[in-house]
């Protein structure tokens, strides 16, 4: 899907009501394994919460009566393999690996069904390792925006997922766009399926470096029906060419209480369909510029909303010459709206603007590249609005 990203506004800054902001939170969660400490825990913002709550679509599942317990009560016996049958059957997925925290080393990409939902619950002790050679989980639907089913991810860490993209672009001469057109989704890649992400640590994974339509480097979820609910989650130190750390690509996005810190999109120059700049062709386009869209968050398509409720959003970055260090989100018909309520959004770098059809606020402020129909800001810190630098 294509960004508009040509003729861009840079507005002055507008004086909206906006709540004190917080100190710099330290990002929770700690890595483990048989001999280390008890938990994984202490995700999401430390230092703020969504004043209205987290809605029902946001709340963890009920573990009491699990399809499949991983392990027999000791760590030596919470293997990958054991891991992978039972995420290949789908269903509740627990674990008991002992009193201590435990870490999986993932060697191939668990494939769930599409035919069902999967819930994985790690207990706070459980870390899924890529080892920084392989992406973590898939839910890989033929279909667009059709079913009902999905995966839920709760009380659990995953780290060091890459995605490794296969599909080059052709190569043609600057500016026409470098890199790849897949390798979405460092720890999780979703088509199709709706996600759901509660009390989760997301930290060093990383999909395709350089691309104008590739990214998310924890998460990346297309063409979803159920959107995407994000609560009381932490992702640091994720990368990818757009969309450091979350991107949806006809995806809602709705992400309560979490924290984003040092998250960056790596690729460069953006993208756009320019014919007099680019006369080689990629997926139909005259494409220029290669990423680095959306340094912590990414939003692309029709028809789809963003809501930020109780977040903080700290120092992630885009890449050169692109836009959105915080959040890249372009409703390409301008028929979604973005919602930024009790949340933090400083010290985020790349370009900005904002494109608004709608309502009194007009400038989503210097972390932000967006068209939207409207913006709701609330009681929030927002880089580049009301004196906020």
């Amino acid at each position: 899907m294509r960004s508009a990203l040509l003729a861009l506004l840079v507005p002055v800054a507008l004086s909206v009501g906006c709540g004190s902001g917080s100190g710099s939170p330290s990002p929770g969660g700690n890595g483990g394994n048989g001999g280390g400490p008890s938990s994984t825990g202490g995700a999401g913002n430390p230092n703020g919460s969504c004043s209205t709550g987290v809605p029902a679509r946001g709340q963890p599942a009920d573990t009491s009566s699990p399809t499949t317990v991983v392990g027999d009560g000791s760590a030596s016996s919470c293997t990958f393999a054991a891991l992978r049958t039972a995420a290949a059957a789908g269903g509740l997925i627990t674990f008991d690996c002992g009193g201590g925290a435990v870490t999986i080393t993932v060697t191939a990409t668990l494939a769930l069904p599409i035919n069902k939902n999967t819930v994985i619950d790690g207990g706070n002790k459980v870390t899924l390792d890529g080892g920084g050679t392989t992406r973590i989980i898939s839910f890989d639907s033929p279909n667009w925006r059709a079913t009902d089913f999905g995966v839920t991810l709760q009380h659990i860490r995953l780290m060091n997922g890459k995605a490794t993209p296969t599909e080059a672009i052709p190569t043609a001469p600057a500016p026409c766009s470098q890199g790849w057109n897949d390798g979405q989704g460092g720890a999780v890649y979703m088509r199709d399926g709706s996600l759901t992400v509660i009390d989760a640590v997301f930290d060093g994974n990383q999909a395709a470096p350089l691309g104008p339509d590739t990214g998310g480097g924890a998460i990346y979820v297309q063409g979803s029906k159920g959107g995407v609910w994000i609560v009381g989650s932490t992702f640091t130190n994720n990368s990818a060419s757009n969309a450091g750390a979350v991107g949806g690509l006809f995806a809602e996005l709705n992400i309560y209480n979490s924290l984003f810190m040092d998250n960056h999109a790596i690729g460069h120059d953006a993208n756009n369909n320019e014919p007099s700049k680019c006369s080689a062709m990629n997926n139909g386009q005259n494409e220029t510029g290669s990423g680095g869209n959306g340094g912590a968050i990414y939003s692309d398509g029709n028809d789809v909303n963003v809501t930020l409720c109780g977040d903080a959003i700290m120092n992630n970055a885009a890449g050169t010459n692109a836009f959105g260090g915080g959040l890249f989100f372009t409703s390409n018909n301008y028929g979604g709206s973005l919602s930024i309520v009790d949340t933090t959004m400083t010290g985020n770098t790349g370009g900005h603007w904002t494109n608004v059809q709608s309502g009194s606020v007009d400038n989503a402020g210097t972390a932000v590249g967006t068209n939207t129909k409207s913006i709701t800001l609330t009681n929030s810190m927002i880089q580049g609005v009301a004196g906020v630098p």
